[in-house]
Protein backbone atom coordinates (compact mmCIF):
# COMPACT_ATOMS: atom_id res chain seq x y z
CA UNK A 1 0.00 0.00 0.00
CA UNK A 2 1.17 3.21 -0.85
CA UNK A 3 2.13 6.02 1.83
CA UNK A 4 -0.81 8.54 -0.05
CA UNK A 5 -3.25 5.38 0.45
CA UNK A 6 -2.74 5.16 3.86
CA UNK A 7 -2.98 8.68 4.32
CA UNK A 8 -6.47 8.63 2.70
CA UNK A 9 -7.91 6.19 4.86
CA UNK A 10 -6.70 7.49 8.06
CA UNK A 11 -5.60 10.85 7.92
CA UNK A 12 -1.79 12.49 7.83
CA UNK A 13 -2.24 13.41 10.92
CA UNK A 14 -3.35 10.22 12.50
CA UNK A 15 -0.65 8.17 10.51
CA UNK A 16 1.85 10.10 11.50
CA UNK A 17 1.36 10.45 14.94
CA UNK A 18 1.22 6.82 15.30
CA UNK A 19 4.40 6.59 13.72
CA UNK A 20 6.20 9.85 15.94
CA UNK A 21 5.12 8.04 18.96
CA UNK A 22 6.10 4.64 18.31
CA UNK A 23 8.65 4.57 15.87
CA UNK A 24 10.76 7.18 16.80
CA UNK A 25 13.11 6.61 20.01
CA UNK A 26 12.54 8.15 22.95
CA UNK A 27 14.62 9.99 25.16
CA UNK A 28 15.78 6.65 26.74
CA UNK A 29 16.16 4.66 24.15
CA UNK A 30 13.31 2.41 24.82
CA UNK A 31 12.25 1.67 21.56
CA UNK A 32 15.06 -0.41 19.58
CA UNK A 33 15.35 -0.47 15.85
CA UNK A 34 14.22 -4.39 15.65
CA UNK A 35 10.75 -3.34 17.63
CA UNK A 36 10.29 -0.21 15.83
CA UNK A 37 10.24 -2.31 12.45
CA UNK A 38 8.15 -5.06 14.03
CA UNK A 39 5.58 -2.38 15.14
CA UNK A 40 5.46 -0.62 12.01
CA UNK A 41 5.06 -3.73 10.21
CA UNK A 42 1.56 -4.48 11.78
CA UNK A 43 0.48 -0.97 11.53
CA UNK A 44 0.73 -1.57 7.71
CA UNK A 45 -0.62 -4.66 7.73
CA UNK A 46 -4.22 -2.99 9.93
CA UNK A 47 -4.07 -0.07 7.66
CA UNK A 48 -4.01 -2.93 4.75
CA UNK A 49 -6.80 -5.09 5.85
CA UNK A 50 -9.14 -2.27 7.08
CA UNK A 51 -8.33 -0.53 3.25
CA UNK A 52 -9.32 -3.62 1.59
CA UNK A 53 -12.55 -3.84 4.02
CA UNK A 54 -13.37 -0.16 2.88
CA UNK A 55 -13.23 -1.35 -0.80
CA UNK A 56 -14.97 -4.39 -0.47
CA UNK A 57 -17.68 -2.73 1.05
CA UNK A 58 -18.14 0.06 -1.14
CA UNK A 59 -17.78 -2.70 -3.84
CA UNK A 60 -20.85 -4.53 -2.57
CA UNK A 61 -23.12 -1.24 -2.19
CA UNK A 62 -22.21 -0.07 -5.89
CA UNK A 63 -24.97 -0.27 -8.18
CA UNK A 64 -25.38 -3.56 -10.27
CA UNK A 65 -27.54 -4.53 -12.92
CA UNK A 66 -30.24 -5.90 -11.84
CA UNK A 67 -30.67 -4.77 -8.57
CA UNK A 68 -34.01 -3.48 -6.97
CA UNK A 69 -34.73 0.11 -5.61
CA UNK A 70 -37.98 0.89 -3.67
CA UNK A 71 -39.12 4.28 -3.50
CA UNK A 72 -40.92 5.19 -0.58
CA UNK A 73 -43.66 7.67 0.46
CA UNK A 74 -44.88 10.12 -2.20
CA UNK A 75 -47.05 12.97 -1.34
CA UNK A 76 -50.52 11.80 -3.12
CA UNK A 77 -53.71 10.04 -2.34
CA UNK A 78 -53.10 7.16 -4.77
CA UNK A 79 -49.58 6.31 -3.12
CA UNK A 80 -50.90 6.91 0.39
CA UNK A 81 -53.58 3.96 -0.31
CA UNK A 82 -51.31 1.78 -1.44
CA UNK A 83 -48.74 2.22 1.21
CA UNK A 84 -52.52 2.01 3.59
CA UNK A 85 -53.27 -1.14 2.72
CA UNK A 86 -49.91 -3.20 1.67
CA UNK A 87 -47.22 -2.02 4.88
CA UNK A 88 -45.90 -5.53 6.32
CA UNK A 89 -43.72 -4.10 8.27
CA UNK A 90 -42.77 -1.00 9.94
CA UNK A 91 -39.81 -0.37 8.55
CA UNK A 92 -41.28 -0.66 5.15
CA UNK A 93 -43.28 2.14 3.37
CA UNK A 94 -42.83 1.74 -0.18
CA UNK A 95 -45.26 2.80 -2.85
CA UNK A 96 -42.83 2.30 -5.87
CA UNK A 97 -40.55 -0.25 -7.35
CA UNK A 98 -38.11 -0.33 -10.13
CA UNK A 99 -35.22 -1.50 -11.62
CA UNK A 100 -31.70 -1.12 -12.25
CA UNK A 101 -29.16 -0.56 -15.53
CA UNK A 102 -26.11 0.31 -15.46
CA UNK A 103 -24.64 1.86 -19.00
CA UNK A 104 -21.22 3.28 -18.80
CA UNK A 105 -21.31 4.04 -15.52
CA UNK A 106 -24.77 5.71 -15.74
CA UNK A 107 -27.16 4.57 -13.39
CA UNK A 108 -30.66 3.76 -15.06
CA UNK A 109 -33.87 2.92 -13.68
CA UNK A 110 -36.71 0.64 -15.63
CA UNK A 111 -39.56 1.24 -13.89
CA UNK A 112 -43.89 1.72 -14.71
CA UNK A 113 -45.06 4.75 -13.43
CA UNK A 114 -48.74 6.55 -13.85
CA UNK A 115 -48.56 9.42 -16.34
CA UNK A 116 -45.80 7.63 -17.97
CA UNK A 117 -46.11 4.16 -18.58
CA UNK A 118 -43.29 1.74 -18.77
CA UNK A 119 -40.20 4.10 -18.83
CA UNK A 120 -36.23 4.26 -18.46
CA UNK A 121 -35.05 7.56 -16.35
CA UNK A 122 -31.94 8.71 -14.65
CA UNK A 123 -31.48 7.49 -11.12
CA UNK A 124 -31.29 11.16 -9.86
CA UNK A 125 -34.80 11.46 -11.63
CA UNK A 126 -36.27 8.44 -9.92
CA UNK A 127 -35.40 9.46 -6.39
CA UNK A 128 -36.59 12.51 -6.83
CA UNK A 129 -34.41 14.70 -3.97
CA UNK A 130 -35.17 18.00 -3.14
CA UNK A 131 -38.92 17.67 -3.79
CA UNK A 132 -41.29 15.49 -2.32
CA UNK A 133 -40.50 13.07 0.92
CA UNK A 134 -38.38 10.03 -0.69
CA UNK A 135 -36.83 7.62 1.07
CA UNK A 136 -35.38 4.98 -1.67
CA UNK A 137 -34.05 1.80 -0.45
CA UNK A 138 -31.32 -0.55 -1.91
CA UNK A 139 -31.96 -4.18 -2.96
CA UNK A 140 -29.93 -6.98 -4.26
CA UNK A 141 -31.75 -10.69 -5.92
CA UNK A 142 -29.38 -12.84 -3.85
CA UNK A 143 -27.33 -15.54 -5.45
CA UNK A 144 -29.15 -14.36 -9.08
CA UNK A 145 -26.29 -14.84 -12.25
CA UNK A 146 -25.29 -12.64 -14.65
CA UNK A 147 -27.71 -14.51 -17.45
CA UNK A 148 -31.08 -14.30 -15.72
CA UNK A 149 -30.20 -11.02 -15.62
CA UNK A 150 -29.73 -10.25 -18.39
CA UNK A 151 -32.81 -12.29 -19.71
CA UNK A 152 -34.68 -9.68 -17.12
CA UNK A 153 -33.67 -6.34 -18.59
CA UNK A 154 -33.40 -7.34 -22.01
CA UNK A 155 -37.80 -8.48 -21.04
CA UNK A 156 -37.64 -4.77 -18.73
CA UNK A 157 -36.18 -3.05 -22.24
CA UNK A 158 -38.66 -4.73 -24.71
CA UNK A 159 -41.45 -3.13 -22.36
CA UNK A 160 -40.54 0.52 -22.60
CA UNK A 161 -43.16 2.28 -24.09
CA UNK A 162 -45.98 0.21 -22.44
CA UNK A 163 -48.81 1.71 -21.00
CA UNK A 164 -49.22 2.17 -16.74
CA UNK A 165 -52.12 -0.20 -16.03
CA UNK A 166 -54.54 1.82 -13.27
CA UNK A 167 -56.99 -1.16 -12.82
CA UNK A 168 -54.08 -3.16 -10.84
CA UNK A 169 -55.72 -6.26 -12.77
CA UNK A 170 -52.98 -8.72 -14.29
CA UNK A 171 -54.89 -9.22 -16.95
CA UNK A 172 -55.41 -5.70 -18.26
CA UNK A 173 -53.07 -3.90 -20.64
CA UNK A 174 -50.07 -2.47 -19.42
CA UNK A 175 -48.27 -2.74 -16.18
CA UNK A 176 -48.01 -0.95 -12.79
CA UNK A 177 -44.86 -1.10 -11.03
CA UNK A 178 -44.82 -4.30 -8.79
CA UNK A 179 -46.16 -5.88 -11.82
CA UNK A 180 -43.29 -5.04 -14.28
CA UNK A 181 -41.24 -6.06 -11.49
CA UNK A 182 -42.41 -9.31 -11.29
CA UNK A 183 -42.80 -9.72 -14.95
CA UNK A 184 -39.14 -9.05 -15.76
CA UNK A 185 -38.11 -11.67 -12.83
CA UNK A 186 -40.93 -14.20 -13.55
CA UNK A 187 -38.54 -16.37 -15.62
CA UNK A 188 -36.91 -16.90 -12.19
CA UNK A 189 -39.82 -17.08 -10.00
CA UNK A 190 -38.37 -14.50 -7.91
CA UNK A 191 -41.52 -12.85 -6.49
CA UNK A 192 -45.47 -14.44 -6.21
CA UNK A 193 -48.71 -13.30 -6.56
CA UNK A 194 -50.82 -13.10 -3.96
CA UNK A 195 -54.27 -12.13 -3.16
CA UNK A 196 -54.92 -8.37 -3.40
CA UNK A 197 -56.69 -6.42 -0.68
CA UNK A 198 -58.03 -2.97 -0.49
CA UNK A 199 -58.55 -2.87 2.38
CA UNK A 200 -57.52 -0.28 4.88
CA UNK A 201 -56.58 -1.92 8.86
CA UNK A 202 -57.11 0.96 10.81
CA UNK A 203 -61.18 0.88 9.47
CA UNK A 204 -61.44 -2.93 8.30
CA UNK A 205 -63.20 -1.28 4.89
CA UNK A 206 -62.03 -0.21 1.92
CA UNK A 207 -59.81 2.64 1.99
CA UNK A 208 -61.22 5.59 0.54
CA UNK A 209 -58.83 6.48 -1.70
CA UNK A 210 -59.42 3.20 -3.71
CA UNK A 211 -63.00 3.44 -3.36
CA UNK A 212 -62.90 7.00 -5.51
CA UNK A 213 -59.86 5.44 -7.43
CA UNK A 214 -62.56 2.34 -8.99
CA UNK A 215 -65.30 4.74 -9.05
CA UNK A 216 -63.18 6.64 -11.40
CA UNK A 217 -62.79 3.84 -13.60
CA UNK A 218 -66.21 2.61 -13.27
CA UNK A 219 -65.03 -0.63 -12.13
CA UNK A 220 -65.60 -3.05 -8.57
CA UNK A 221 -62.61 -2.74 -6.29
CA UNK A 222 -61.05 -6.05 -7.10
CA UNK A 223 -60.49 -7.56 -4.12
CA UNK A 224 -59.13 -10.63 -4.01
CA UNK A 225 -57.63 -10.82 -6.98
CA UNK A 226 -54.36 -12.30 -7.71
CA UNK A 227 -51.56 -8.96 -7.70
CA UNK A 228 -48.29 -7.86 -6.07
CA UNK A 229 -47.35 -4.38 -4.24
CA UNK A 230 -43.94 -3.04 -3.45
CA UNK A 231 -43.77 -3.84 0.08
CA UNK A 232 -44.63 -7.45 -0.12
CA UNK A 233 -41.91 -7.48 -2.63
CA UNK A 234 -39.60 -5.64 -0.34
CA UNK A 235 -39.85 -8.23 2.21
CA UNK A 236 -39.27 -11.71 -0.01
CA UNK A 237 -36.58 -13.33 1.45
CA UNK A 238 -34.78 -13.68 -1.63
CA UNK A 239 -33.67 -10.08 -1.69
CA UNK A 240 -30.81 -8.17 0.31
CA UNK A 241 -31.11 -4.69 1.89
CA UNK A 242 -27.92 -2.71 1.03
CA UNK A 243 -28.58 1.32 2.12
CA UNK A 244 -30.89 4.06 1.93
CA UNK A 245 -29.66 5.85 -0.96
CA UNK A 246 -28.81 9.85 0.54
Amino acid sequence: MQKMEIYRAFGKSGVEGFINYHLTPHRDNSVSKPYGRLVYALFVMILMLSALACSTTNEQLAFKDGDILFRGQLDGSLSQAIDAVTQTDSSHHYTHVGVVEVEQDTVWVLHAAPGKGVCKELLADFCRFGQDAVVVGHYRIRGIDSKAVDRALGLANSLLGQPYNYSYLMEDEGYYCSEFVYEVFSGDSIFQLAPMTFIDPSSDSFHDGWVQHYADLGIPVPEGKPGCNPNGMAANESLVFLRYLE
